[in-house]
């Protein structure tokens, strides 16, 4: 009789378990990390010259590569997705000029701090966004420069290894 009553108790413990009501995910307080979700639908009514570059708060953009038509002024908006400060995780985006030796370049930006981090004088830079903390944007308006590969990066200090990519011009 003692076993009939452990089994039959084993038997609810499990149905009512595996049946029973889904606990809910509380949120923790703190800081959470949201990814926001990419809109990765490109529309036909949009340009090609209109470009959508997101950073975050993981040092990435959200494309490598981003390919214009050469001839048809380009509307580049920058917005960091993020929510760390300017401080901590700015974020900008800096089209440099053929031929630019990246890390050179990104070494002399990292001392720049003063002018968002963009060596005063310099004749490297086609054009670039200003320096954004996050939940903020940038948007800049250009004509591109001649058919060709051209470098982008990031030059808030040490990003520059993971936020770079390339600008193609056809």
């Amino acid at each position: 009789m003692n076993t009939i009553i452990r089994l039959v108790t084993c038997l609810s413990l499990v149905f009512s378990i595996g049946c029973g009501e889904t606990k809910k995910e509380e949120k923790k307080e703190g800081f959470q990390y949201e990814q926001a979700q990419e809109n990765k639908d490109t529309s036909e009514e949009k340009s090609q010259n209109e470009v959508l570059i997101t950073g975050d708060d993981l040092m990435k953009y959200s494309t490598k590569e981003i390919r214009v038509k050469a001839g048809e002024p380009v509307t580049l908006t920058l917005k960091h997705i993020g929510k760390l400060d300017i401080k901590v995780m700015g974020h900008n985006w800096v089209l440099l000029k053929e031929g630019t030796d990246l890390v050179g370049f990104a070494s002399k930006a990292s001392a720049a701090m003063d002018n968002d981090y963009i060596p005063e004088g310099t004749e490297d830079v086609i054009v670039h966004t200003k320096m954004l903390g996050g939940g903020e944007s940038d948007t800049v308006t250009f004509d591109p420069p001649a058919p060709g590969t051209y470098q982008f990066l990031c030059t808030f200090p040490g990003h520059f290894a993971q936020m770079q990519g390339t600008f193609i011009v056809e």
